[in-house]
């Protein structure tokens, strides 16, 4: 029996996920950032996450090159910032205001709720996405991290521990990403 991509999206909008945007750095250590909600830890020794990267998205190419990236966990009521590094054709750039930079020099964002540096172990292919893993090299809380759950991703929306949901999300196919 196949299962139809109707029903594998309406099953995996059951499980909640948390919402983070990937930081990394291109040409001329322009910083880049994506929304990603697939991310997880995967070994505490040596200290591994991973994360999944659609093989659509324009700027997939900055991350292999720059072997590594930040992974910025945002809090419930960072939706706007979100759906910023959701949207396709967003200004990405340094111009944009969201990033400051961690000692090593990676781009990381001023408001995330906590952030993870890593360095690029392993990339494997996952279908449509590219997986990374990273060896976590530096972490800590950001400006967010008092008072406030994380963003969660469930049914096609926006959430926190609060509950309280947004509107039903249109998700960017990643192909026109500047």
């Amino acid at each position: 029996m196949t299962v139809s991509l109707e029903a594998f999206k309406e099953v995996m909008g059951l499980f909640p996920t948390g919402v983070t945007v990937v930081t990394t750095e291109g040409l001329g250590d322009e910083p880049y950032g994506v929304t990603v909600s697939a991310f997880a830890s995967v070994s505490l020794d040596p200290k591994l996450v991973l994360i999944c990267l659609d093989n659509r998205l324009s700027g997939i190419d900055r991350f292999l090159p720059a072997g590594r990236f930040a992974v910025n966990i945002l809090s419930e009521d960072q939706t706007e910032i979100s759906t910023h590094f959701a949207t396709s054709g967003s200004d990405r750039s340094e111009k944009s205001g969201f990033y400051t930079r961690s000692a090593s020099g990676l781009p990381i964002l001023r408001e995330s709720m906590a952030w993870m540096e890593c360095r690029l172990t392993a990339s494997y292919p996952g279908g449509d996405h590219t997986i990374l893993v990273g060896e976590v090299r530096d972490a800590g809380p950001g400006r967010h991290s008092v008072d406030r759950g994380p963003l969660l991703y469930y049914r096609r929306r926006y959430t926190g521990l609060s509950g309280e949901m947004s509107p039903p999300l249109t998700v960017s196919d990643h192909k026109s990403e500047a």
